[in-house]
């Protein structure tokens, strides 16, 4: 497949400490399985500054995208701003029209934290937020967004128009009522027959029994289609039962 990729860096001490559940990821990777963009990579990392700016360094030259969540807020661990700046060797800059929507929308409770959100490295591109105002940015492949859900996914579909689309992958799926070791070596046949189809198994419990989710995905509809016909064939040859 030669679809554009992507890689999510999940920044934030309350994740890696387990006080705050992550709901970015499972959306970020359905949208992109949306548009073509192959999901390939994600990293939870603290909020420490040569942490975060040595996985950035090393992901934006792998990957089509990188998109972080986190660390963009008011307080003093929101440091992604800085760690994009220094990265990019830029410095960072205090954006007058977000001040100026920040001033409409705060008013009197307008304080030092909110300024700090309208803090950006020098020539990033900004992205926008309907719902609490606040950026995220772009810089090159880099895309920063919030880690509150709600405001992540608005600023994610915001992105989305300009990405780079790839063709759309299509899939197939197979419950079987056996478990993986049964099929295990007659997947993995089919699966070196077919070098353009992702073939993954799934374990899962029915009525007390192992069985096993065999998804089959590609761009090539016809590979995928052969692929397929294939395991069914060798299912029915091993007499196990699957819908």
């Amino acid at each position: 497949m030669t679809n554009p990729t992507c890689a999510v860096v999940l920044i934030g001490n309350e994740l890696l400490s387990g006080r705050t559940e992550d709901a970015n990821m499972n959306h970020i990777a359905r949208r992109m399985a949306d548009i073509g963009v192959r999901f390939l990579e994600c990293r939870v990392i603290p909020d420490d500054k040569d942490v975060i700016v040595a996985t950035l360094r090393e992901l934006k030259e792998k990957y089509t995208y990188v998109f972080t969540t986190g660390g963009i807020g008011p307080t003093h661990d929101d440091i992604t701003v800085e760690c994009v700046a220094h990265l990019f060797q830029v410095p960072v800059e205090r954006n007058a029209a977000t001040v100026k929507a920040f001033e409409a929308y705060y008013k009197e409770r307008m304080n030092e934290g909110v300024l700090k959100m309208a803090d950006f490295p020098k020539g990033a591109e900004l992205i926008a937020n309907s719902l609490s105002i606040a950026p995220g940015f772009r810089f090159e492949n880099v895309y920063c967004m919030a880690g509150v859900p709600k405001i992540m996914r608005v600023m994610l579909e915001g992105i989305i128009p300009s990405l780079r689309k790839g063709s759309e992958v299509f899939s197939k799926s197979v419950d079987v009522y056996a478990g993986e070791s049964v099929i295990s070596a007659e997947f993995e046949r089919v699966q070196k027959q077919f070098s353009d189809v992702e073939m993954g198994s799934y374990p899962f419990a029915f009525e007390g029994k192992g069985c096993t989710s065999l998804v089959l995905r590609s761009d090539n509809t016809a590979s995928l289609q052969q692929a397929y016909q294939n395991v069914i064939s060798f299912l029915g040859h091993l007499g196990v039962e699957y819908q």
